[in-house]
């Protein structure tokens, strides 16, 4: 299919979608965020992809937010409406059967951060910048920004960057745990592109399944969720990848997994 928003490249089961608005520095519409959401649909269905890599197109901006010039004349009903549609977005990619690197140049904010929160796996430049300045717009993030960011660095964390709107670099953002590492800004595409080689090599039923059991392990308390973990650690003695895994490592090989 072809976007007008954004692009899509598939090379050796790895899928790169890289929002492609770099005039507006990739600012999130309504067109894009519809595109956005028929593009990981349709990749949710796909066998062939193991894993996505989402970045933004140019140097300067991964998502730089929601596009307020669009969002500036919006009624409340029609606020829900676009505030809906990215919560379906982000949600899609952090229901992607596949792990999700987001590769993240340049500015993340208000939606572009909510974006990268629905990620699995977070790589930044070191010219990235992070932040939920929406405050500083008379409104709340609406793509789940003050649900995830809590999640995944704590409260106190959460409520210092939402309340006060601030811009923080990407040191920062490694120290406070909101990215895996930060690379040279020449280097992120190759290294979130060598972690997703590495990712894809392993067996996929697998690492498919450790997604589904981190993400829905985290909405359980802790036995509830091992004994969740338990039934699909059961599960894998049920396929052939776990016998090939299990043969390889004794004959001394590289496991040969099959796509499925």
């Amino acid at each position: 299919m072809t976007y007008n928003n954004i692009l899509l490249e598939t090379s050796d089961a790895i899928a790169t979608v890289t929002i492609n608005r770099p005039k507006a520095l990739n600012a999130l519409n309504r067109e894009t965020l519809e595109e956005m959401l028929t593009c990981f649909n349709e990749l949710a269905q796909d066998r062939s992809v193991q894993v996505v890599i989402i970045t933004g197109a140019g140097e300067k901006a991964f998502v730089a937010g929601a596009d307020i010039s669009f969002m500036q004349g919006l009624t409340p009903d029609e606020g829900k409406v676009f505030g809906r549609l990215g919560h379906a977005v982000t949600r899609t990619i952090e229901n992607l059967p596949q792990p999700v690197i987001a590769a993240i140049n340049g500015f993340a904010l208000g939606g572009g951060c909510e974006l990268s929160l629905a990620c699995d796996i977070r790589l930044a430049s070191d010219n990235a910048r992070f932040g939920q300045p929406e405050v500083n717009l008379g409104i709340i993030p609406g793509f789940g920004g003050t649900q995830r960011l809590p999640r995944l660095i704590g409260k106190g964390l959460a409520n210092e960057l939402l309340f006060s709107g601030k811009i923080i670099d990407a040191l920062e953002a490694c120290r406070v745990g909101l990215v895996n590492r930060v690379v040279a800004q020449d280097r992120l595409m190759a290294e979130c592109r060598e972690l997703a080689v590495l990712i894809a090599s392993r067996g996929p039923a697998a690492v498919r399944l450790c997604k589904e059991v981190v993400n829905n392990g985290m909405e359980m308390d802790l036995h509830r969720a091992c004994s969740y973990e338990a039934d699909l650690f059961a599960l894998c003695f049920a396929g052939a990848e776990q016998k090939e895994g299990m043969m390889a490592f004794l004959e001394k090989r590289p496991p040969k997994f099959q796509a499925n």
